[in-house]
């Protein structure tokens, strides 16, 4: 098939639907406000376990991972990101079902090849420039602490 950039263009804009922002935006918001609205129920929960605020919170992250994995798994992660959007990337659920999915759906093709080869394709570059922005701001912050004293 060999189109023109103009023909593809109208193509790609009669086939695309336009968000409503209107009801996208306030679900985005929402739902995103749930999930942490959820984290904080969590860590009031272990805390009124008696568990420090510091284990709390670590098990706060791993219940939120464990439930967004758990949801992508069967589904049920993409119907919630279908009528809440980008609400569902509150970072830490978001991340585990880019981690999630890609394994998942490769699962079939082995465990070196498939799961092990594709887990990282979605996450992958998240992880590269999260650590590299960490390692600039890292020596940043050296640098400054050496003018600052």
């Amino acid at each position: 098939m060999n189109i023109s950039n103009e023909e593809y263009g109208e193509l790609t804009k009669r086939r695309s639907h336009n968000s409503k922002l209107y009801k996208t935006v306030p679900m985005a918001f929402l739902t995103g406000g749930l999930i942490c609205t959820l984290g904080q129920l969590l860590t009031n929960l272990y805390m009124m376990a008696g568990i420090s605020k510091d284990t709390a919170s670590s098990l706060t992250s791993i219940s939120l991972i464990f439930l967004s994995i758990l949801f992508t798994g069967l589904e049920w992660y993409d119907r919630i990101a279908q009528h809440a959007g980008a609400g569902t990337l509150v970072p830490i659920t978001g991340f585990a079902n880019a981690v999630a999915s890609p394994a998942l759906e490769f699962k079939s093709e082995g465990y070196v090849l498939g799961l092990g080869a594709k887990m990282f394709v979605i996450a992958g570059p998240v992880i590269v420039y999260g650590v590299s922005a960490s390692v600039v701001y890292g020596i940043i912050y050296y640098i400054a602490g050496l003018f600052m004293k």
